[in-house]
């Protein structure tokens, strides 16, 4: 078993449903959905590219899957995660738009936004000692030779490489495009999710992932709302 601390919207939220239907699964429910047919993109080609971040579920990644230290249990996770969410205020980042990192699109904001990346730093620190420290094989599989000084500090230092200063908040939506695709793909994302981007988005609540098996696709535990987030 894994989890994972995670940025989601609220189950029943218009983006949780927009995201979930274009991603084919559901974190909330486990329910499914055929990918749909664009006149520039075919089903077959919208459910291969975005088959990586189904499996993880709509999200932005705040603390990445961890095991849990031999001294803690679940309960123990639960119990902690639930009194940090009352104690941390809820907040909004100004603008979301639509970005392209490297060969993937994803929800980011609009520009650095102070709080946000505070929020961050402070989950990944505050639940640092329920993870248990990652063996070689998962070192290896972050392939450390290719990350930055201050990435492969992060990895050893706290389980993954883009916290603190290297995290940049992003919601995924699609896995590695090809070239010839990329702008068909942009035009898509930016009419299916037209709704969403140039708007702000309501950094309302902390979600707890869950990855029951290794491969297996993660699914929400729990959400938990930040203190003072509107119901």
């Amino acid at each position: 078993m894994r989890y994972a601390l995670y940025f989601s919207p609220p189950k029943d939220d218009p983006l949780t449903g927009a995201a979930s239907l274009w991603l084919g699964r559901d974190a909330f429910t486990g329910d499914t959905y055929p990918a749909s047919e664009h006149e520039t993109l075919s089903a077959a080609e919208q459910f291969e590219l975005t088959a990586d971040p189904r499996r993880y579920g709509f999200h932005a990644t705040i603390k990445a899957p961890f095991s849990l230290a031999a001294s803690v249990t679940e309960r123990d996770l639960m119990a902690f995660a639930e009194e940090f969410a009352a104690r941390t205020p809820a907040f909004e980042i100004p603008q979301l738009v639509l970005g392209q990192l490297g060969r993937f699109f994803a929800l980011v904001p609009a520009s650095l936004h102070q709080p946000l990346q505070d929020f961050a730093a402070k989950v990944v620190k505050s639940f640092e000692p329920f993870r248990a420290t990652l063996s070689e094989v998962d070192v290896a599989r972050r392939n450390p030779e290719r990350l930055s000084d201050s990435q492969r500090a992060n990895l050893q230092r706290w389980g993954y490489p883009y916290v603190m200063e290297d995290f940049g908040f992003h919601m995924t939506l699609s896995g590695q495009v090809p070239e010839t695709r990329t702008e068909t793909m942009k035009t898509i994302l930016a009419e299916r999710f037209a709704g969403f981007i140039g708007r702000p988005l309501s950094i309302s609540g902390l979600a707890v992932f869950i990855e029951e098996t290794r491969g297996a696709p993660f699914k929400v535990h729990s959400w938990l709302p930040l203190s003072g987030a509107k119901s």
